[in-house]
């Protein structure tokens, strides 16, 4: 009997779980209309997607001459987005639909991308510094300009008188600074600081960091397992993907590899499927709806971690633990073009075919002395959170990692969002931030939040330093609030309708993340639970999220690798019925008879209740039949994003 009704209440389920592949059809749909979209409106922007339009756009852009510094900042915008788009088809396209080969072209389109806006501000750069008479300043003499829009703020100095009571200077507009040796105050030298409120500098497998996804399964194998039917492990096994593996040999000028390879260093879908045999054949016979959703095993991966070489240098960044946050800010000393001279009605100037000139500091013939550091104060951007004193790195263009050596004396102003520090060379510099620091939660709830027809819900993440709280609807969710010490933040991205991937890289760039890694575990403390467990709780919570609440509980902790324990209630219509505790272990749901004021934790099942072979016909038991219709009216895509921002989170785990 138990065996028939398992059989039943799985084909009921899986009835349900269509609309995960619906919303992964619309996706599709979606992009197809897109790009269909795109080709309509020819409008002379490229499809970033098209080998041959990209390059067609890189290289007329590569052969325009005119380097004024507001244009290169209007292209540069448009050149952003282009990123952002190709960056988003390597987050949300499943690997169903993405080939290895478009994988590398989109990941070289982004760094081709990257390096020319680079070039073509440095291009800028030497444009200014040949006409600098137009930008004296009144009092000093110098040459000084700041230009900013979202994207960047520009600042450029150059010293014309060379008098040491100037070696101190600070953009007004910007309130970045600097104070130079003296030997470099009546020297030919012009300083930048080019700050982007992106990041092009770090690896690219920091932004292409994805987390698992939901497989699409063929109407043959969904009507399989619906009917109970189990394929062997070894079937299983075939069917596992192999992973695309890259090379990265060419190197740009700046120093950054053509290509990186998302094989070691990203938690891509393709390595999440690597669960290992146990894992993959565990979900087969427990009737997952789809193959690849596996969350990575976190001892499987410990493992594979002791086998790679160990990082003995402890003045370099390791980027999984610590991250950039607040852009790059590129610190140089330039040489100093010949200048215009006016000779009657004559303009005349030498043309020098060098191109920008990094100014040598500390000189090469004094690299034995001992030269007086540069002292840079940086003023932070109010977009971006710092929980904790920032970490300062510079950018090793040989190693190609970050490295905190060679920077000194570090003041950090927090009221006033000012660092200071001293460097003995020029450099790329970026503040850095324990990409941990809000983990693990203190606490979660996920609560419907629409009414009648309305399917909506509000994901509440409390951690130690913030509350975030974010509304989703439809196929779309957004920021509702953040909360630091009882004042709301980050208003730019509060009240804007995004993907759940646009949204992690807002948070992210924001310096507020509640999403973890595959190898997250590393760094802070987690009671690991099993993958299966885990990612069945979230697809059925999704399910039914549109009109029941869930809730942290304490008793999670204690319940076990193998199984998860959360609260649960029916909320319609603005109201919350009281809390009850629901374990959940993949294959077998109860009502537990303990309440979260209990003393001890225990199995027992709530009286009148019965064991069930899905959470839904756990809740369906206790439910009334207004909460269950409406599961079954929700919309597919609001069911998604539920799922997917569950799964981003890993509140079960992270918690």
């Amino acid at each position: 009997q138990d065996h028939e009704r398992r059989v039943s209440e799985l084909a009921e389920l899986h009835s349900l779980e269509q609309k995960f592949l619906s919303a992964q059809q619309w996706k599709t749909d979606c992009r197809a209309y897109a790009k269909w979209e795109h080709y309509l409106s020819c409008d002379g922007s490229p499809d970033p997607s098209v080998l041959q339009e990209i390059n067609t756009f890189m290289s007329l852009w590569r052969e325009d001459q005119n380097k004024d510094i507001q244009l290169v900042m209007e292209k540069g915008e448009q050149v952003l987005n282009l990123i952002e788009k190709l960056q988003f088809l390597l987050l949300d396209m499943p690997p169903s639909e993405i080939t290895e080969k478009e994988t590398v072209q989109y990941q070289e389109s982004i760094l081709e991308l990257q390096n020319l806006l680079h070039q073509k501000y440095n291009g800028a750069t030497e444009h200014l510094l040949k006409v600098t008479s137009r930008y004296e300043d009144f009092e000093t003499g110098n040459m000084q300009r700041v230009i900013k829009d979202k994207n960047v703020t520009f600042c450029i100095w150059a010293n014309l008188k060379k008098k040491v009571r100037f070696k101190k200077h600070v953009f007004c507009d910007a309130q970045h600074g600097f104070d130079l040796p003296k030997s470099l105050a009546v020297s030919s030298v012009a300083v930048r600081i080019l700050h982007t409120h992106y990041d092009h500098v770090s690896p690219l497998w920091l932004q292409c960091q994805r987390v698992p996804k939901l497989e699409v399964l063929d109407s043959k194998e969904l009507i399989q397992l619906s009917k109970g039917n189990v394929e062997e492990p070894e079937e299983e096994e075939k069917k596992a993907r192999e992973e695309p593996s890259m090379s990265a040999e060419e190197v740009y000028s700046d120093g950054r590899k053509s290509a990186v390879s998302l094989k070691e260093n990203s938690n891509s879908t393709d390595n999440i499927n690597e669960t290992g045999e146990e894992t993959e054949q565990q979900a087969e016979i427990l009737g997952l709806p789809s193959r690849g959703i596996c969350l990575v095993d976190p001892l499987r991966h410990e493992e594979t971690n002791e086998k790679e070489e160990a990082v003995t240098d402890e003045n370099i960044v390791d980027l999984q633990q610590l991250v950039p946050v607040g852009g790059v800010y590129h610190i140089d000393a330039l040489q100093l073009p010949p200048q215009v001279k006016q000779i009657k009605d004559w303009s005349m100037v030498e043309l020098l075919d060098v191109g920008l000139e990094a100014y040598p500091y500390p000189p090469e013939e004094a690299e034995d002395a001992t030269q007086p550091p540069v002292q840079i104060t940086l003023r932070l951007s109010d977009n971006v959170l710092y929980f904790e004193d920032p970490l300062i790195a510079r950018w090793d263009p040989a190693g190609q990692q970050w490295r905190t050596d060679g920077i000194s004396n570090i003041a950090y102003e927090a009221q006033e969002k000012r660092i200071t520090f001293e460097m003995g060379a020029f450099h790329t510099v970026a503040l850095l931030q324990d990409a941990h620091l809000n983990m693990p939660y203190q606490a979660w709830e996920l609560r419907p939040a629409g009414v009648d027809e309305v399917d909506e819900a509000l994901l509440t993440v409390t951690t130690v330093f913030a509350t975030i709280q974010i509304q989703i609807k439809g196929s779309q969710c957004m920021l509702s609030s953040v909360v630091v010490d009882e004042k709301d933040a980050l208003s730019h991205i509060t009240g804007k309708w995004m993907s759940p991937v646009n949204l992690r890289a807002a948070l992210g760039k924001a310096g507020v993340n509640i999403f973890p890694r595959e190898y997250s575990h590393k760094y802070i403390s987690v009671h690991k639970k099993a993958p299966l467990a885990e990612v069945r709780a979230y697809q059925q919570m999704a399910l039914v999220a549109s009109a029941f609440a869930f809730a942290w509980s304490k008793w999670n902790l204690e319940a076990g690798q193998e199984q998860v324990v959360f609260k649960v209630s029916e909320h319609l219509q603005d109201s919350v019925k009281d809390w009850s505790l629901y374990m959940f272990n993949g294959q077998k749901a109860q009502k537990l008879k303990i309440t979260e004021a209990s003393e001890a934790f225990s199995e027992e099942l709530e009286e009148d209740s019965e064991f069930h072979s899905t959470l839904y016909h756990t809740l369906k038991d206790s439910a009334s039949k207004e909460a269950i219709d409406k599961v079954g009216r929700a919309s597919f895509l609001f069911v998604n994003v539920v799922y997917e921002l569950l799964l981003a989170t890993r509140v079960l785990t992270y918690s």
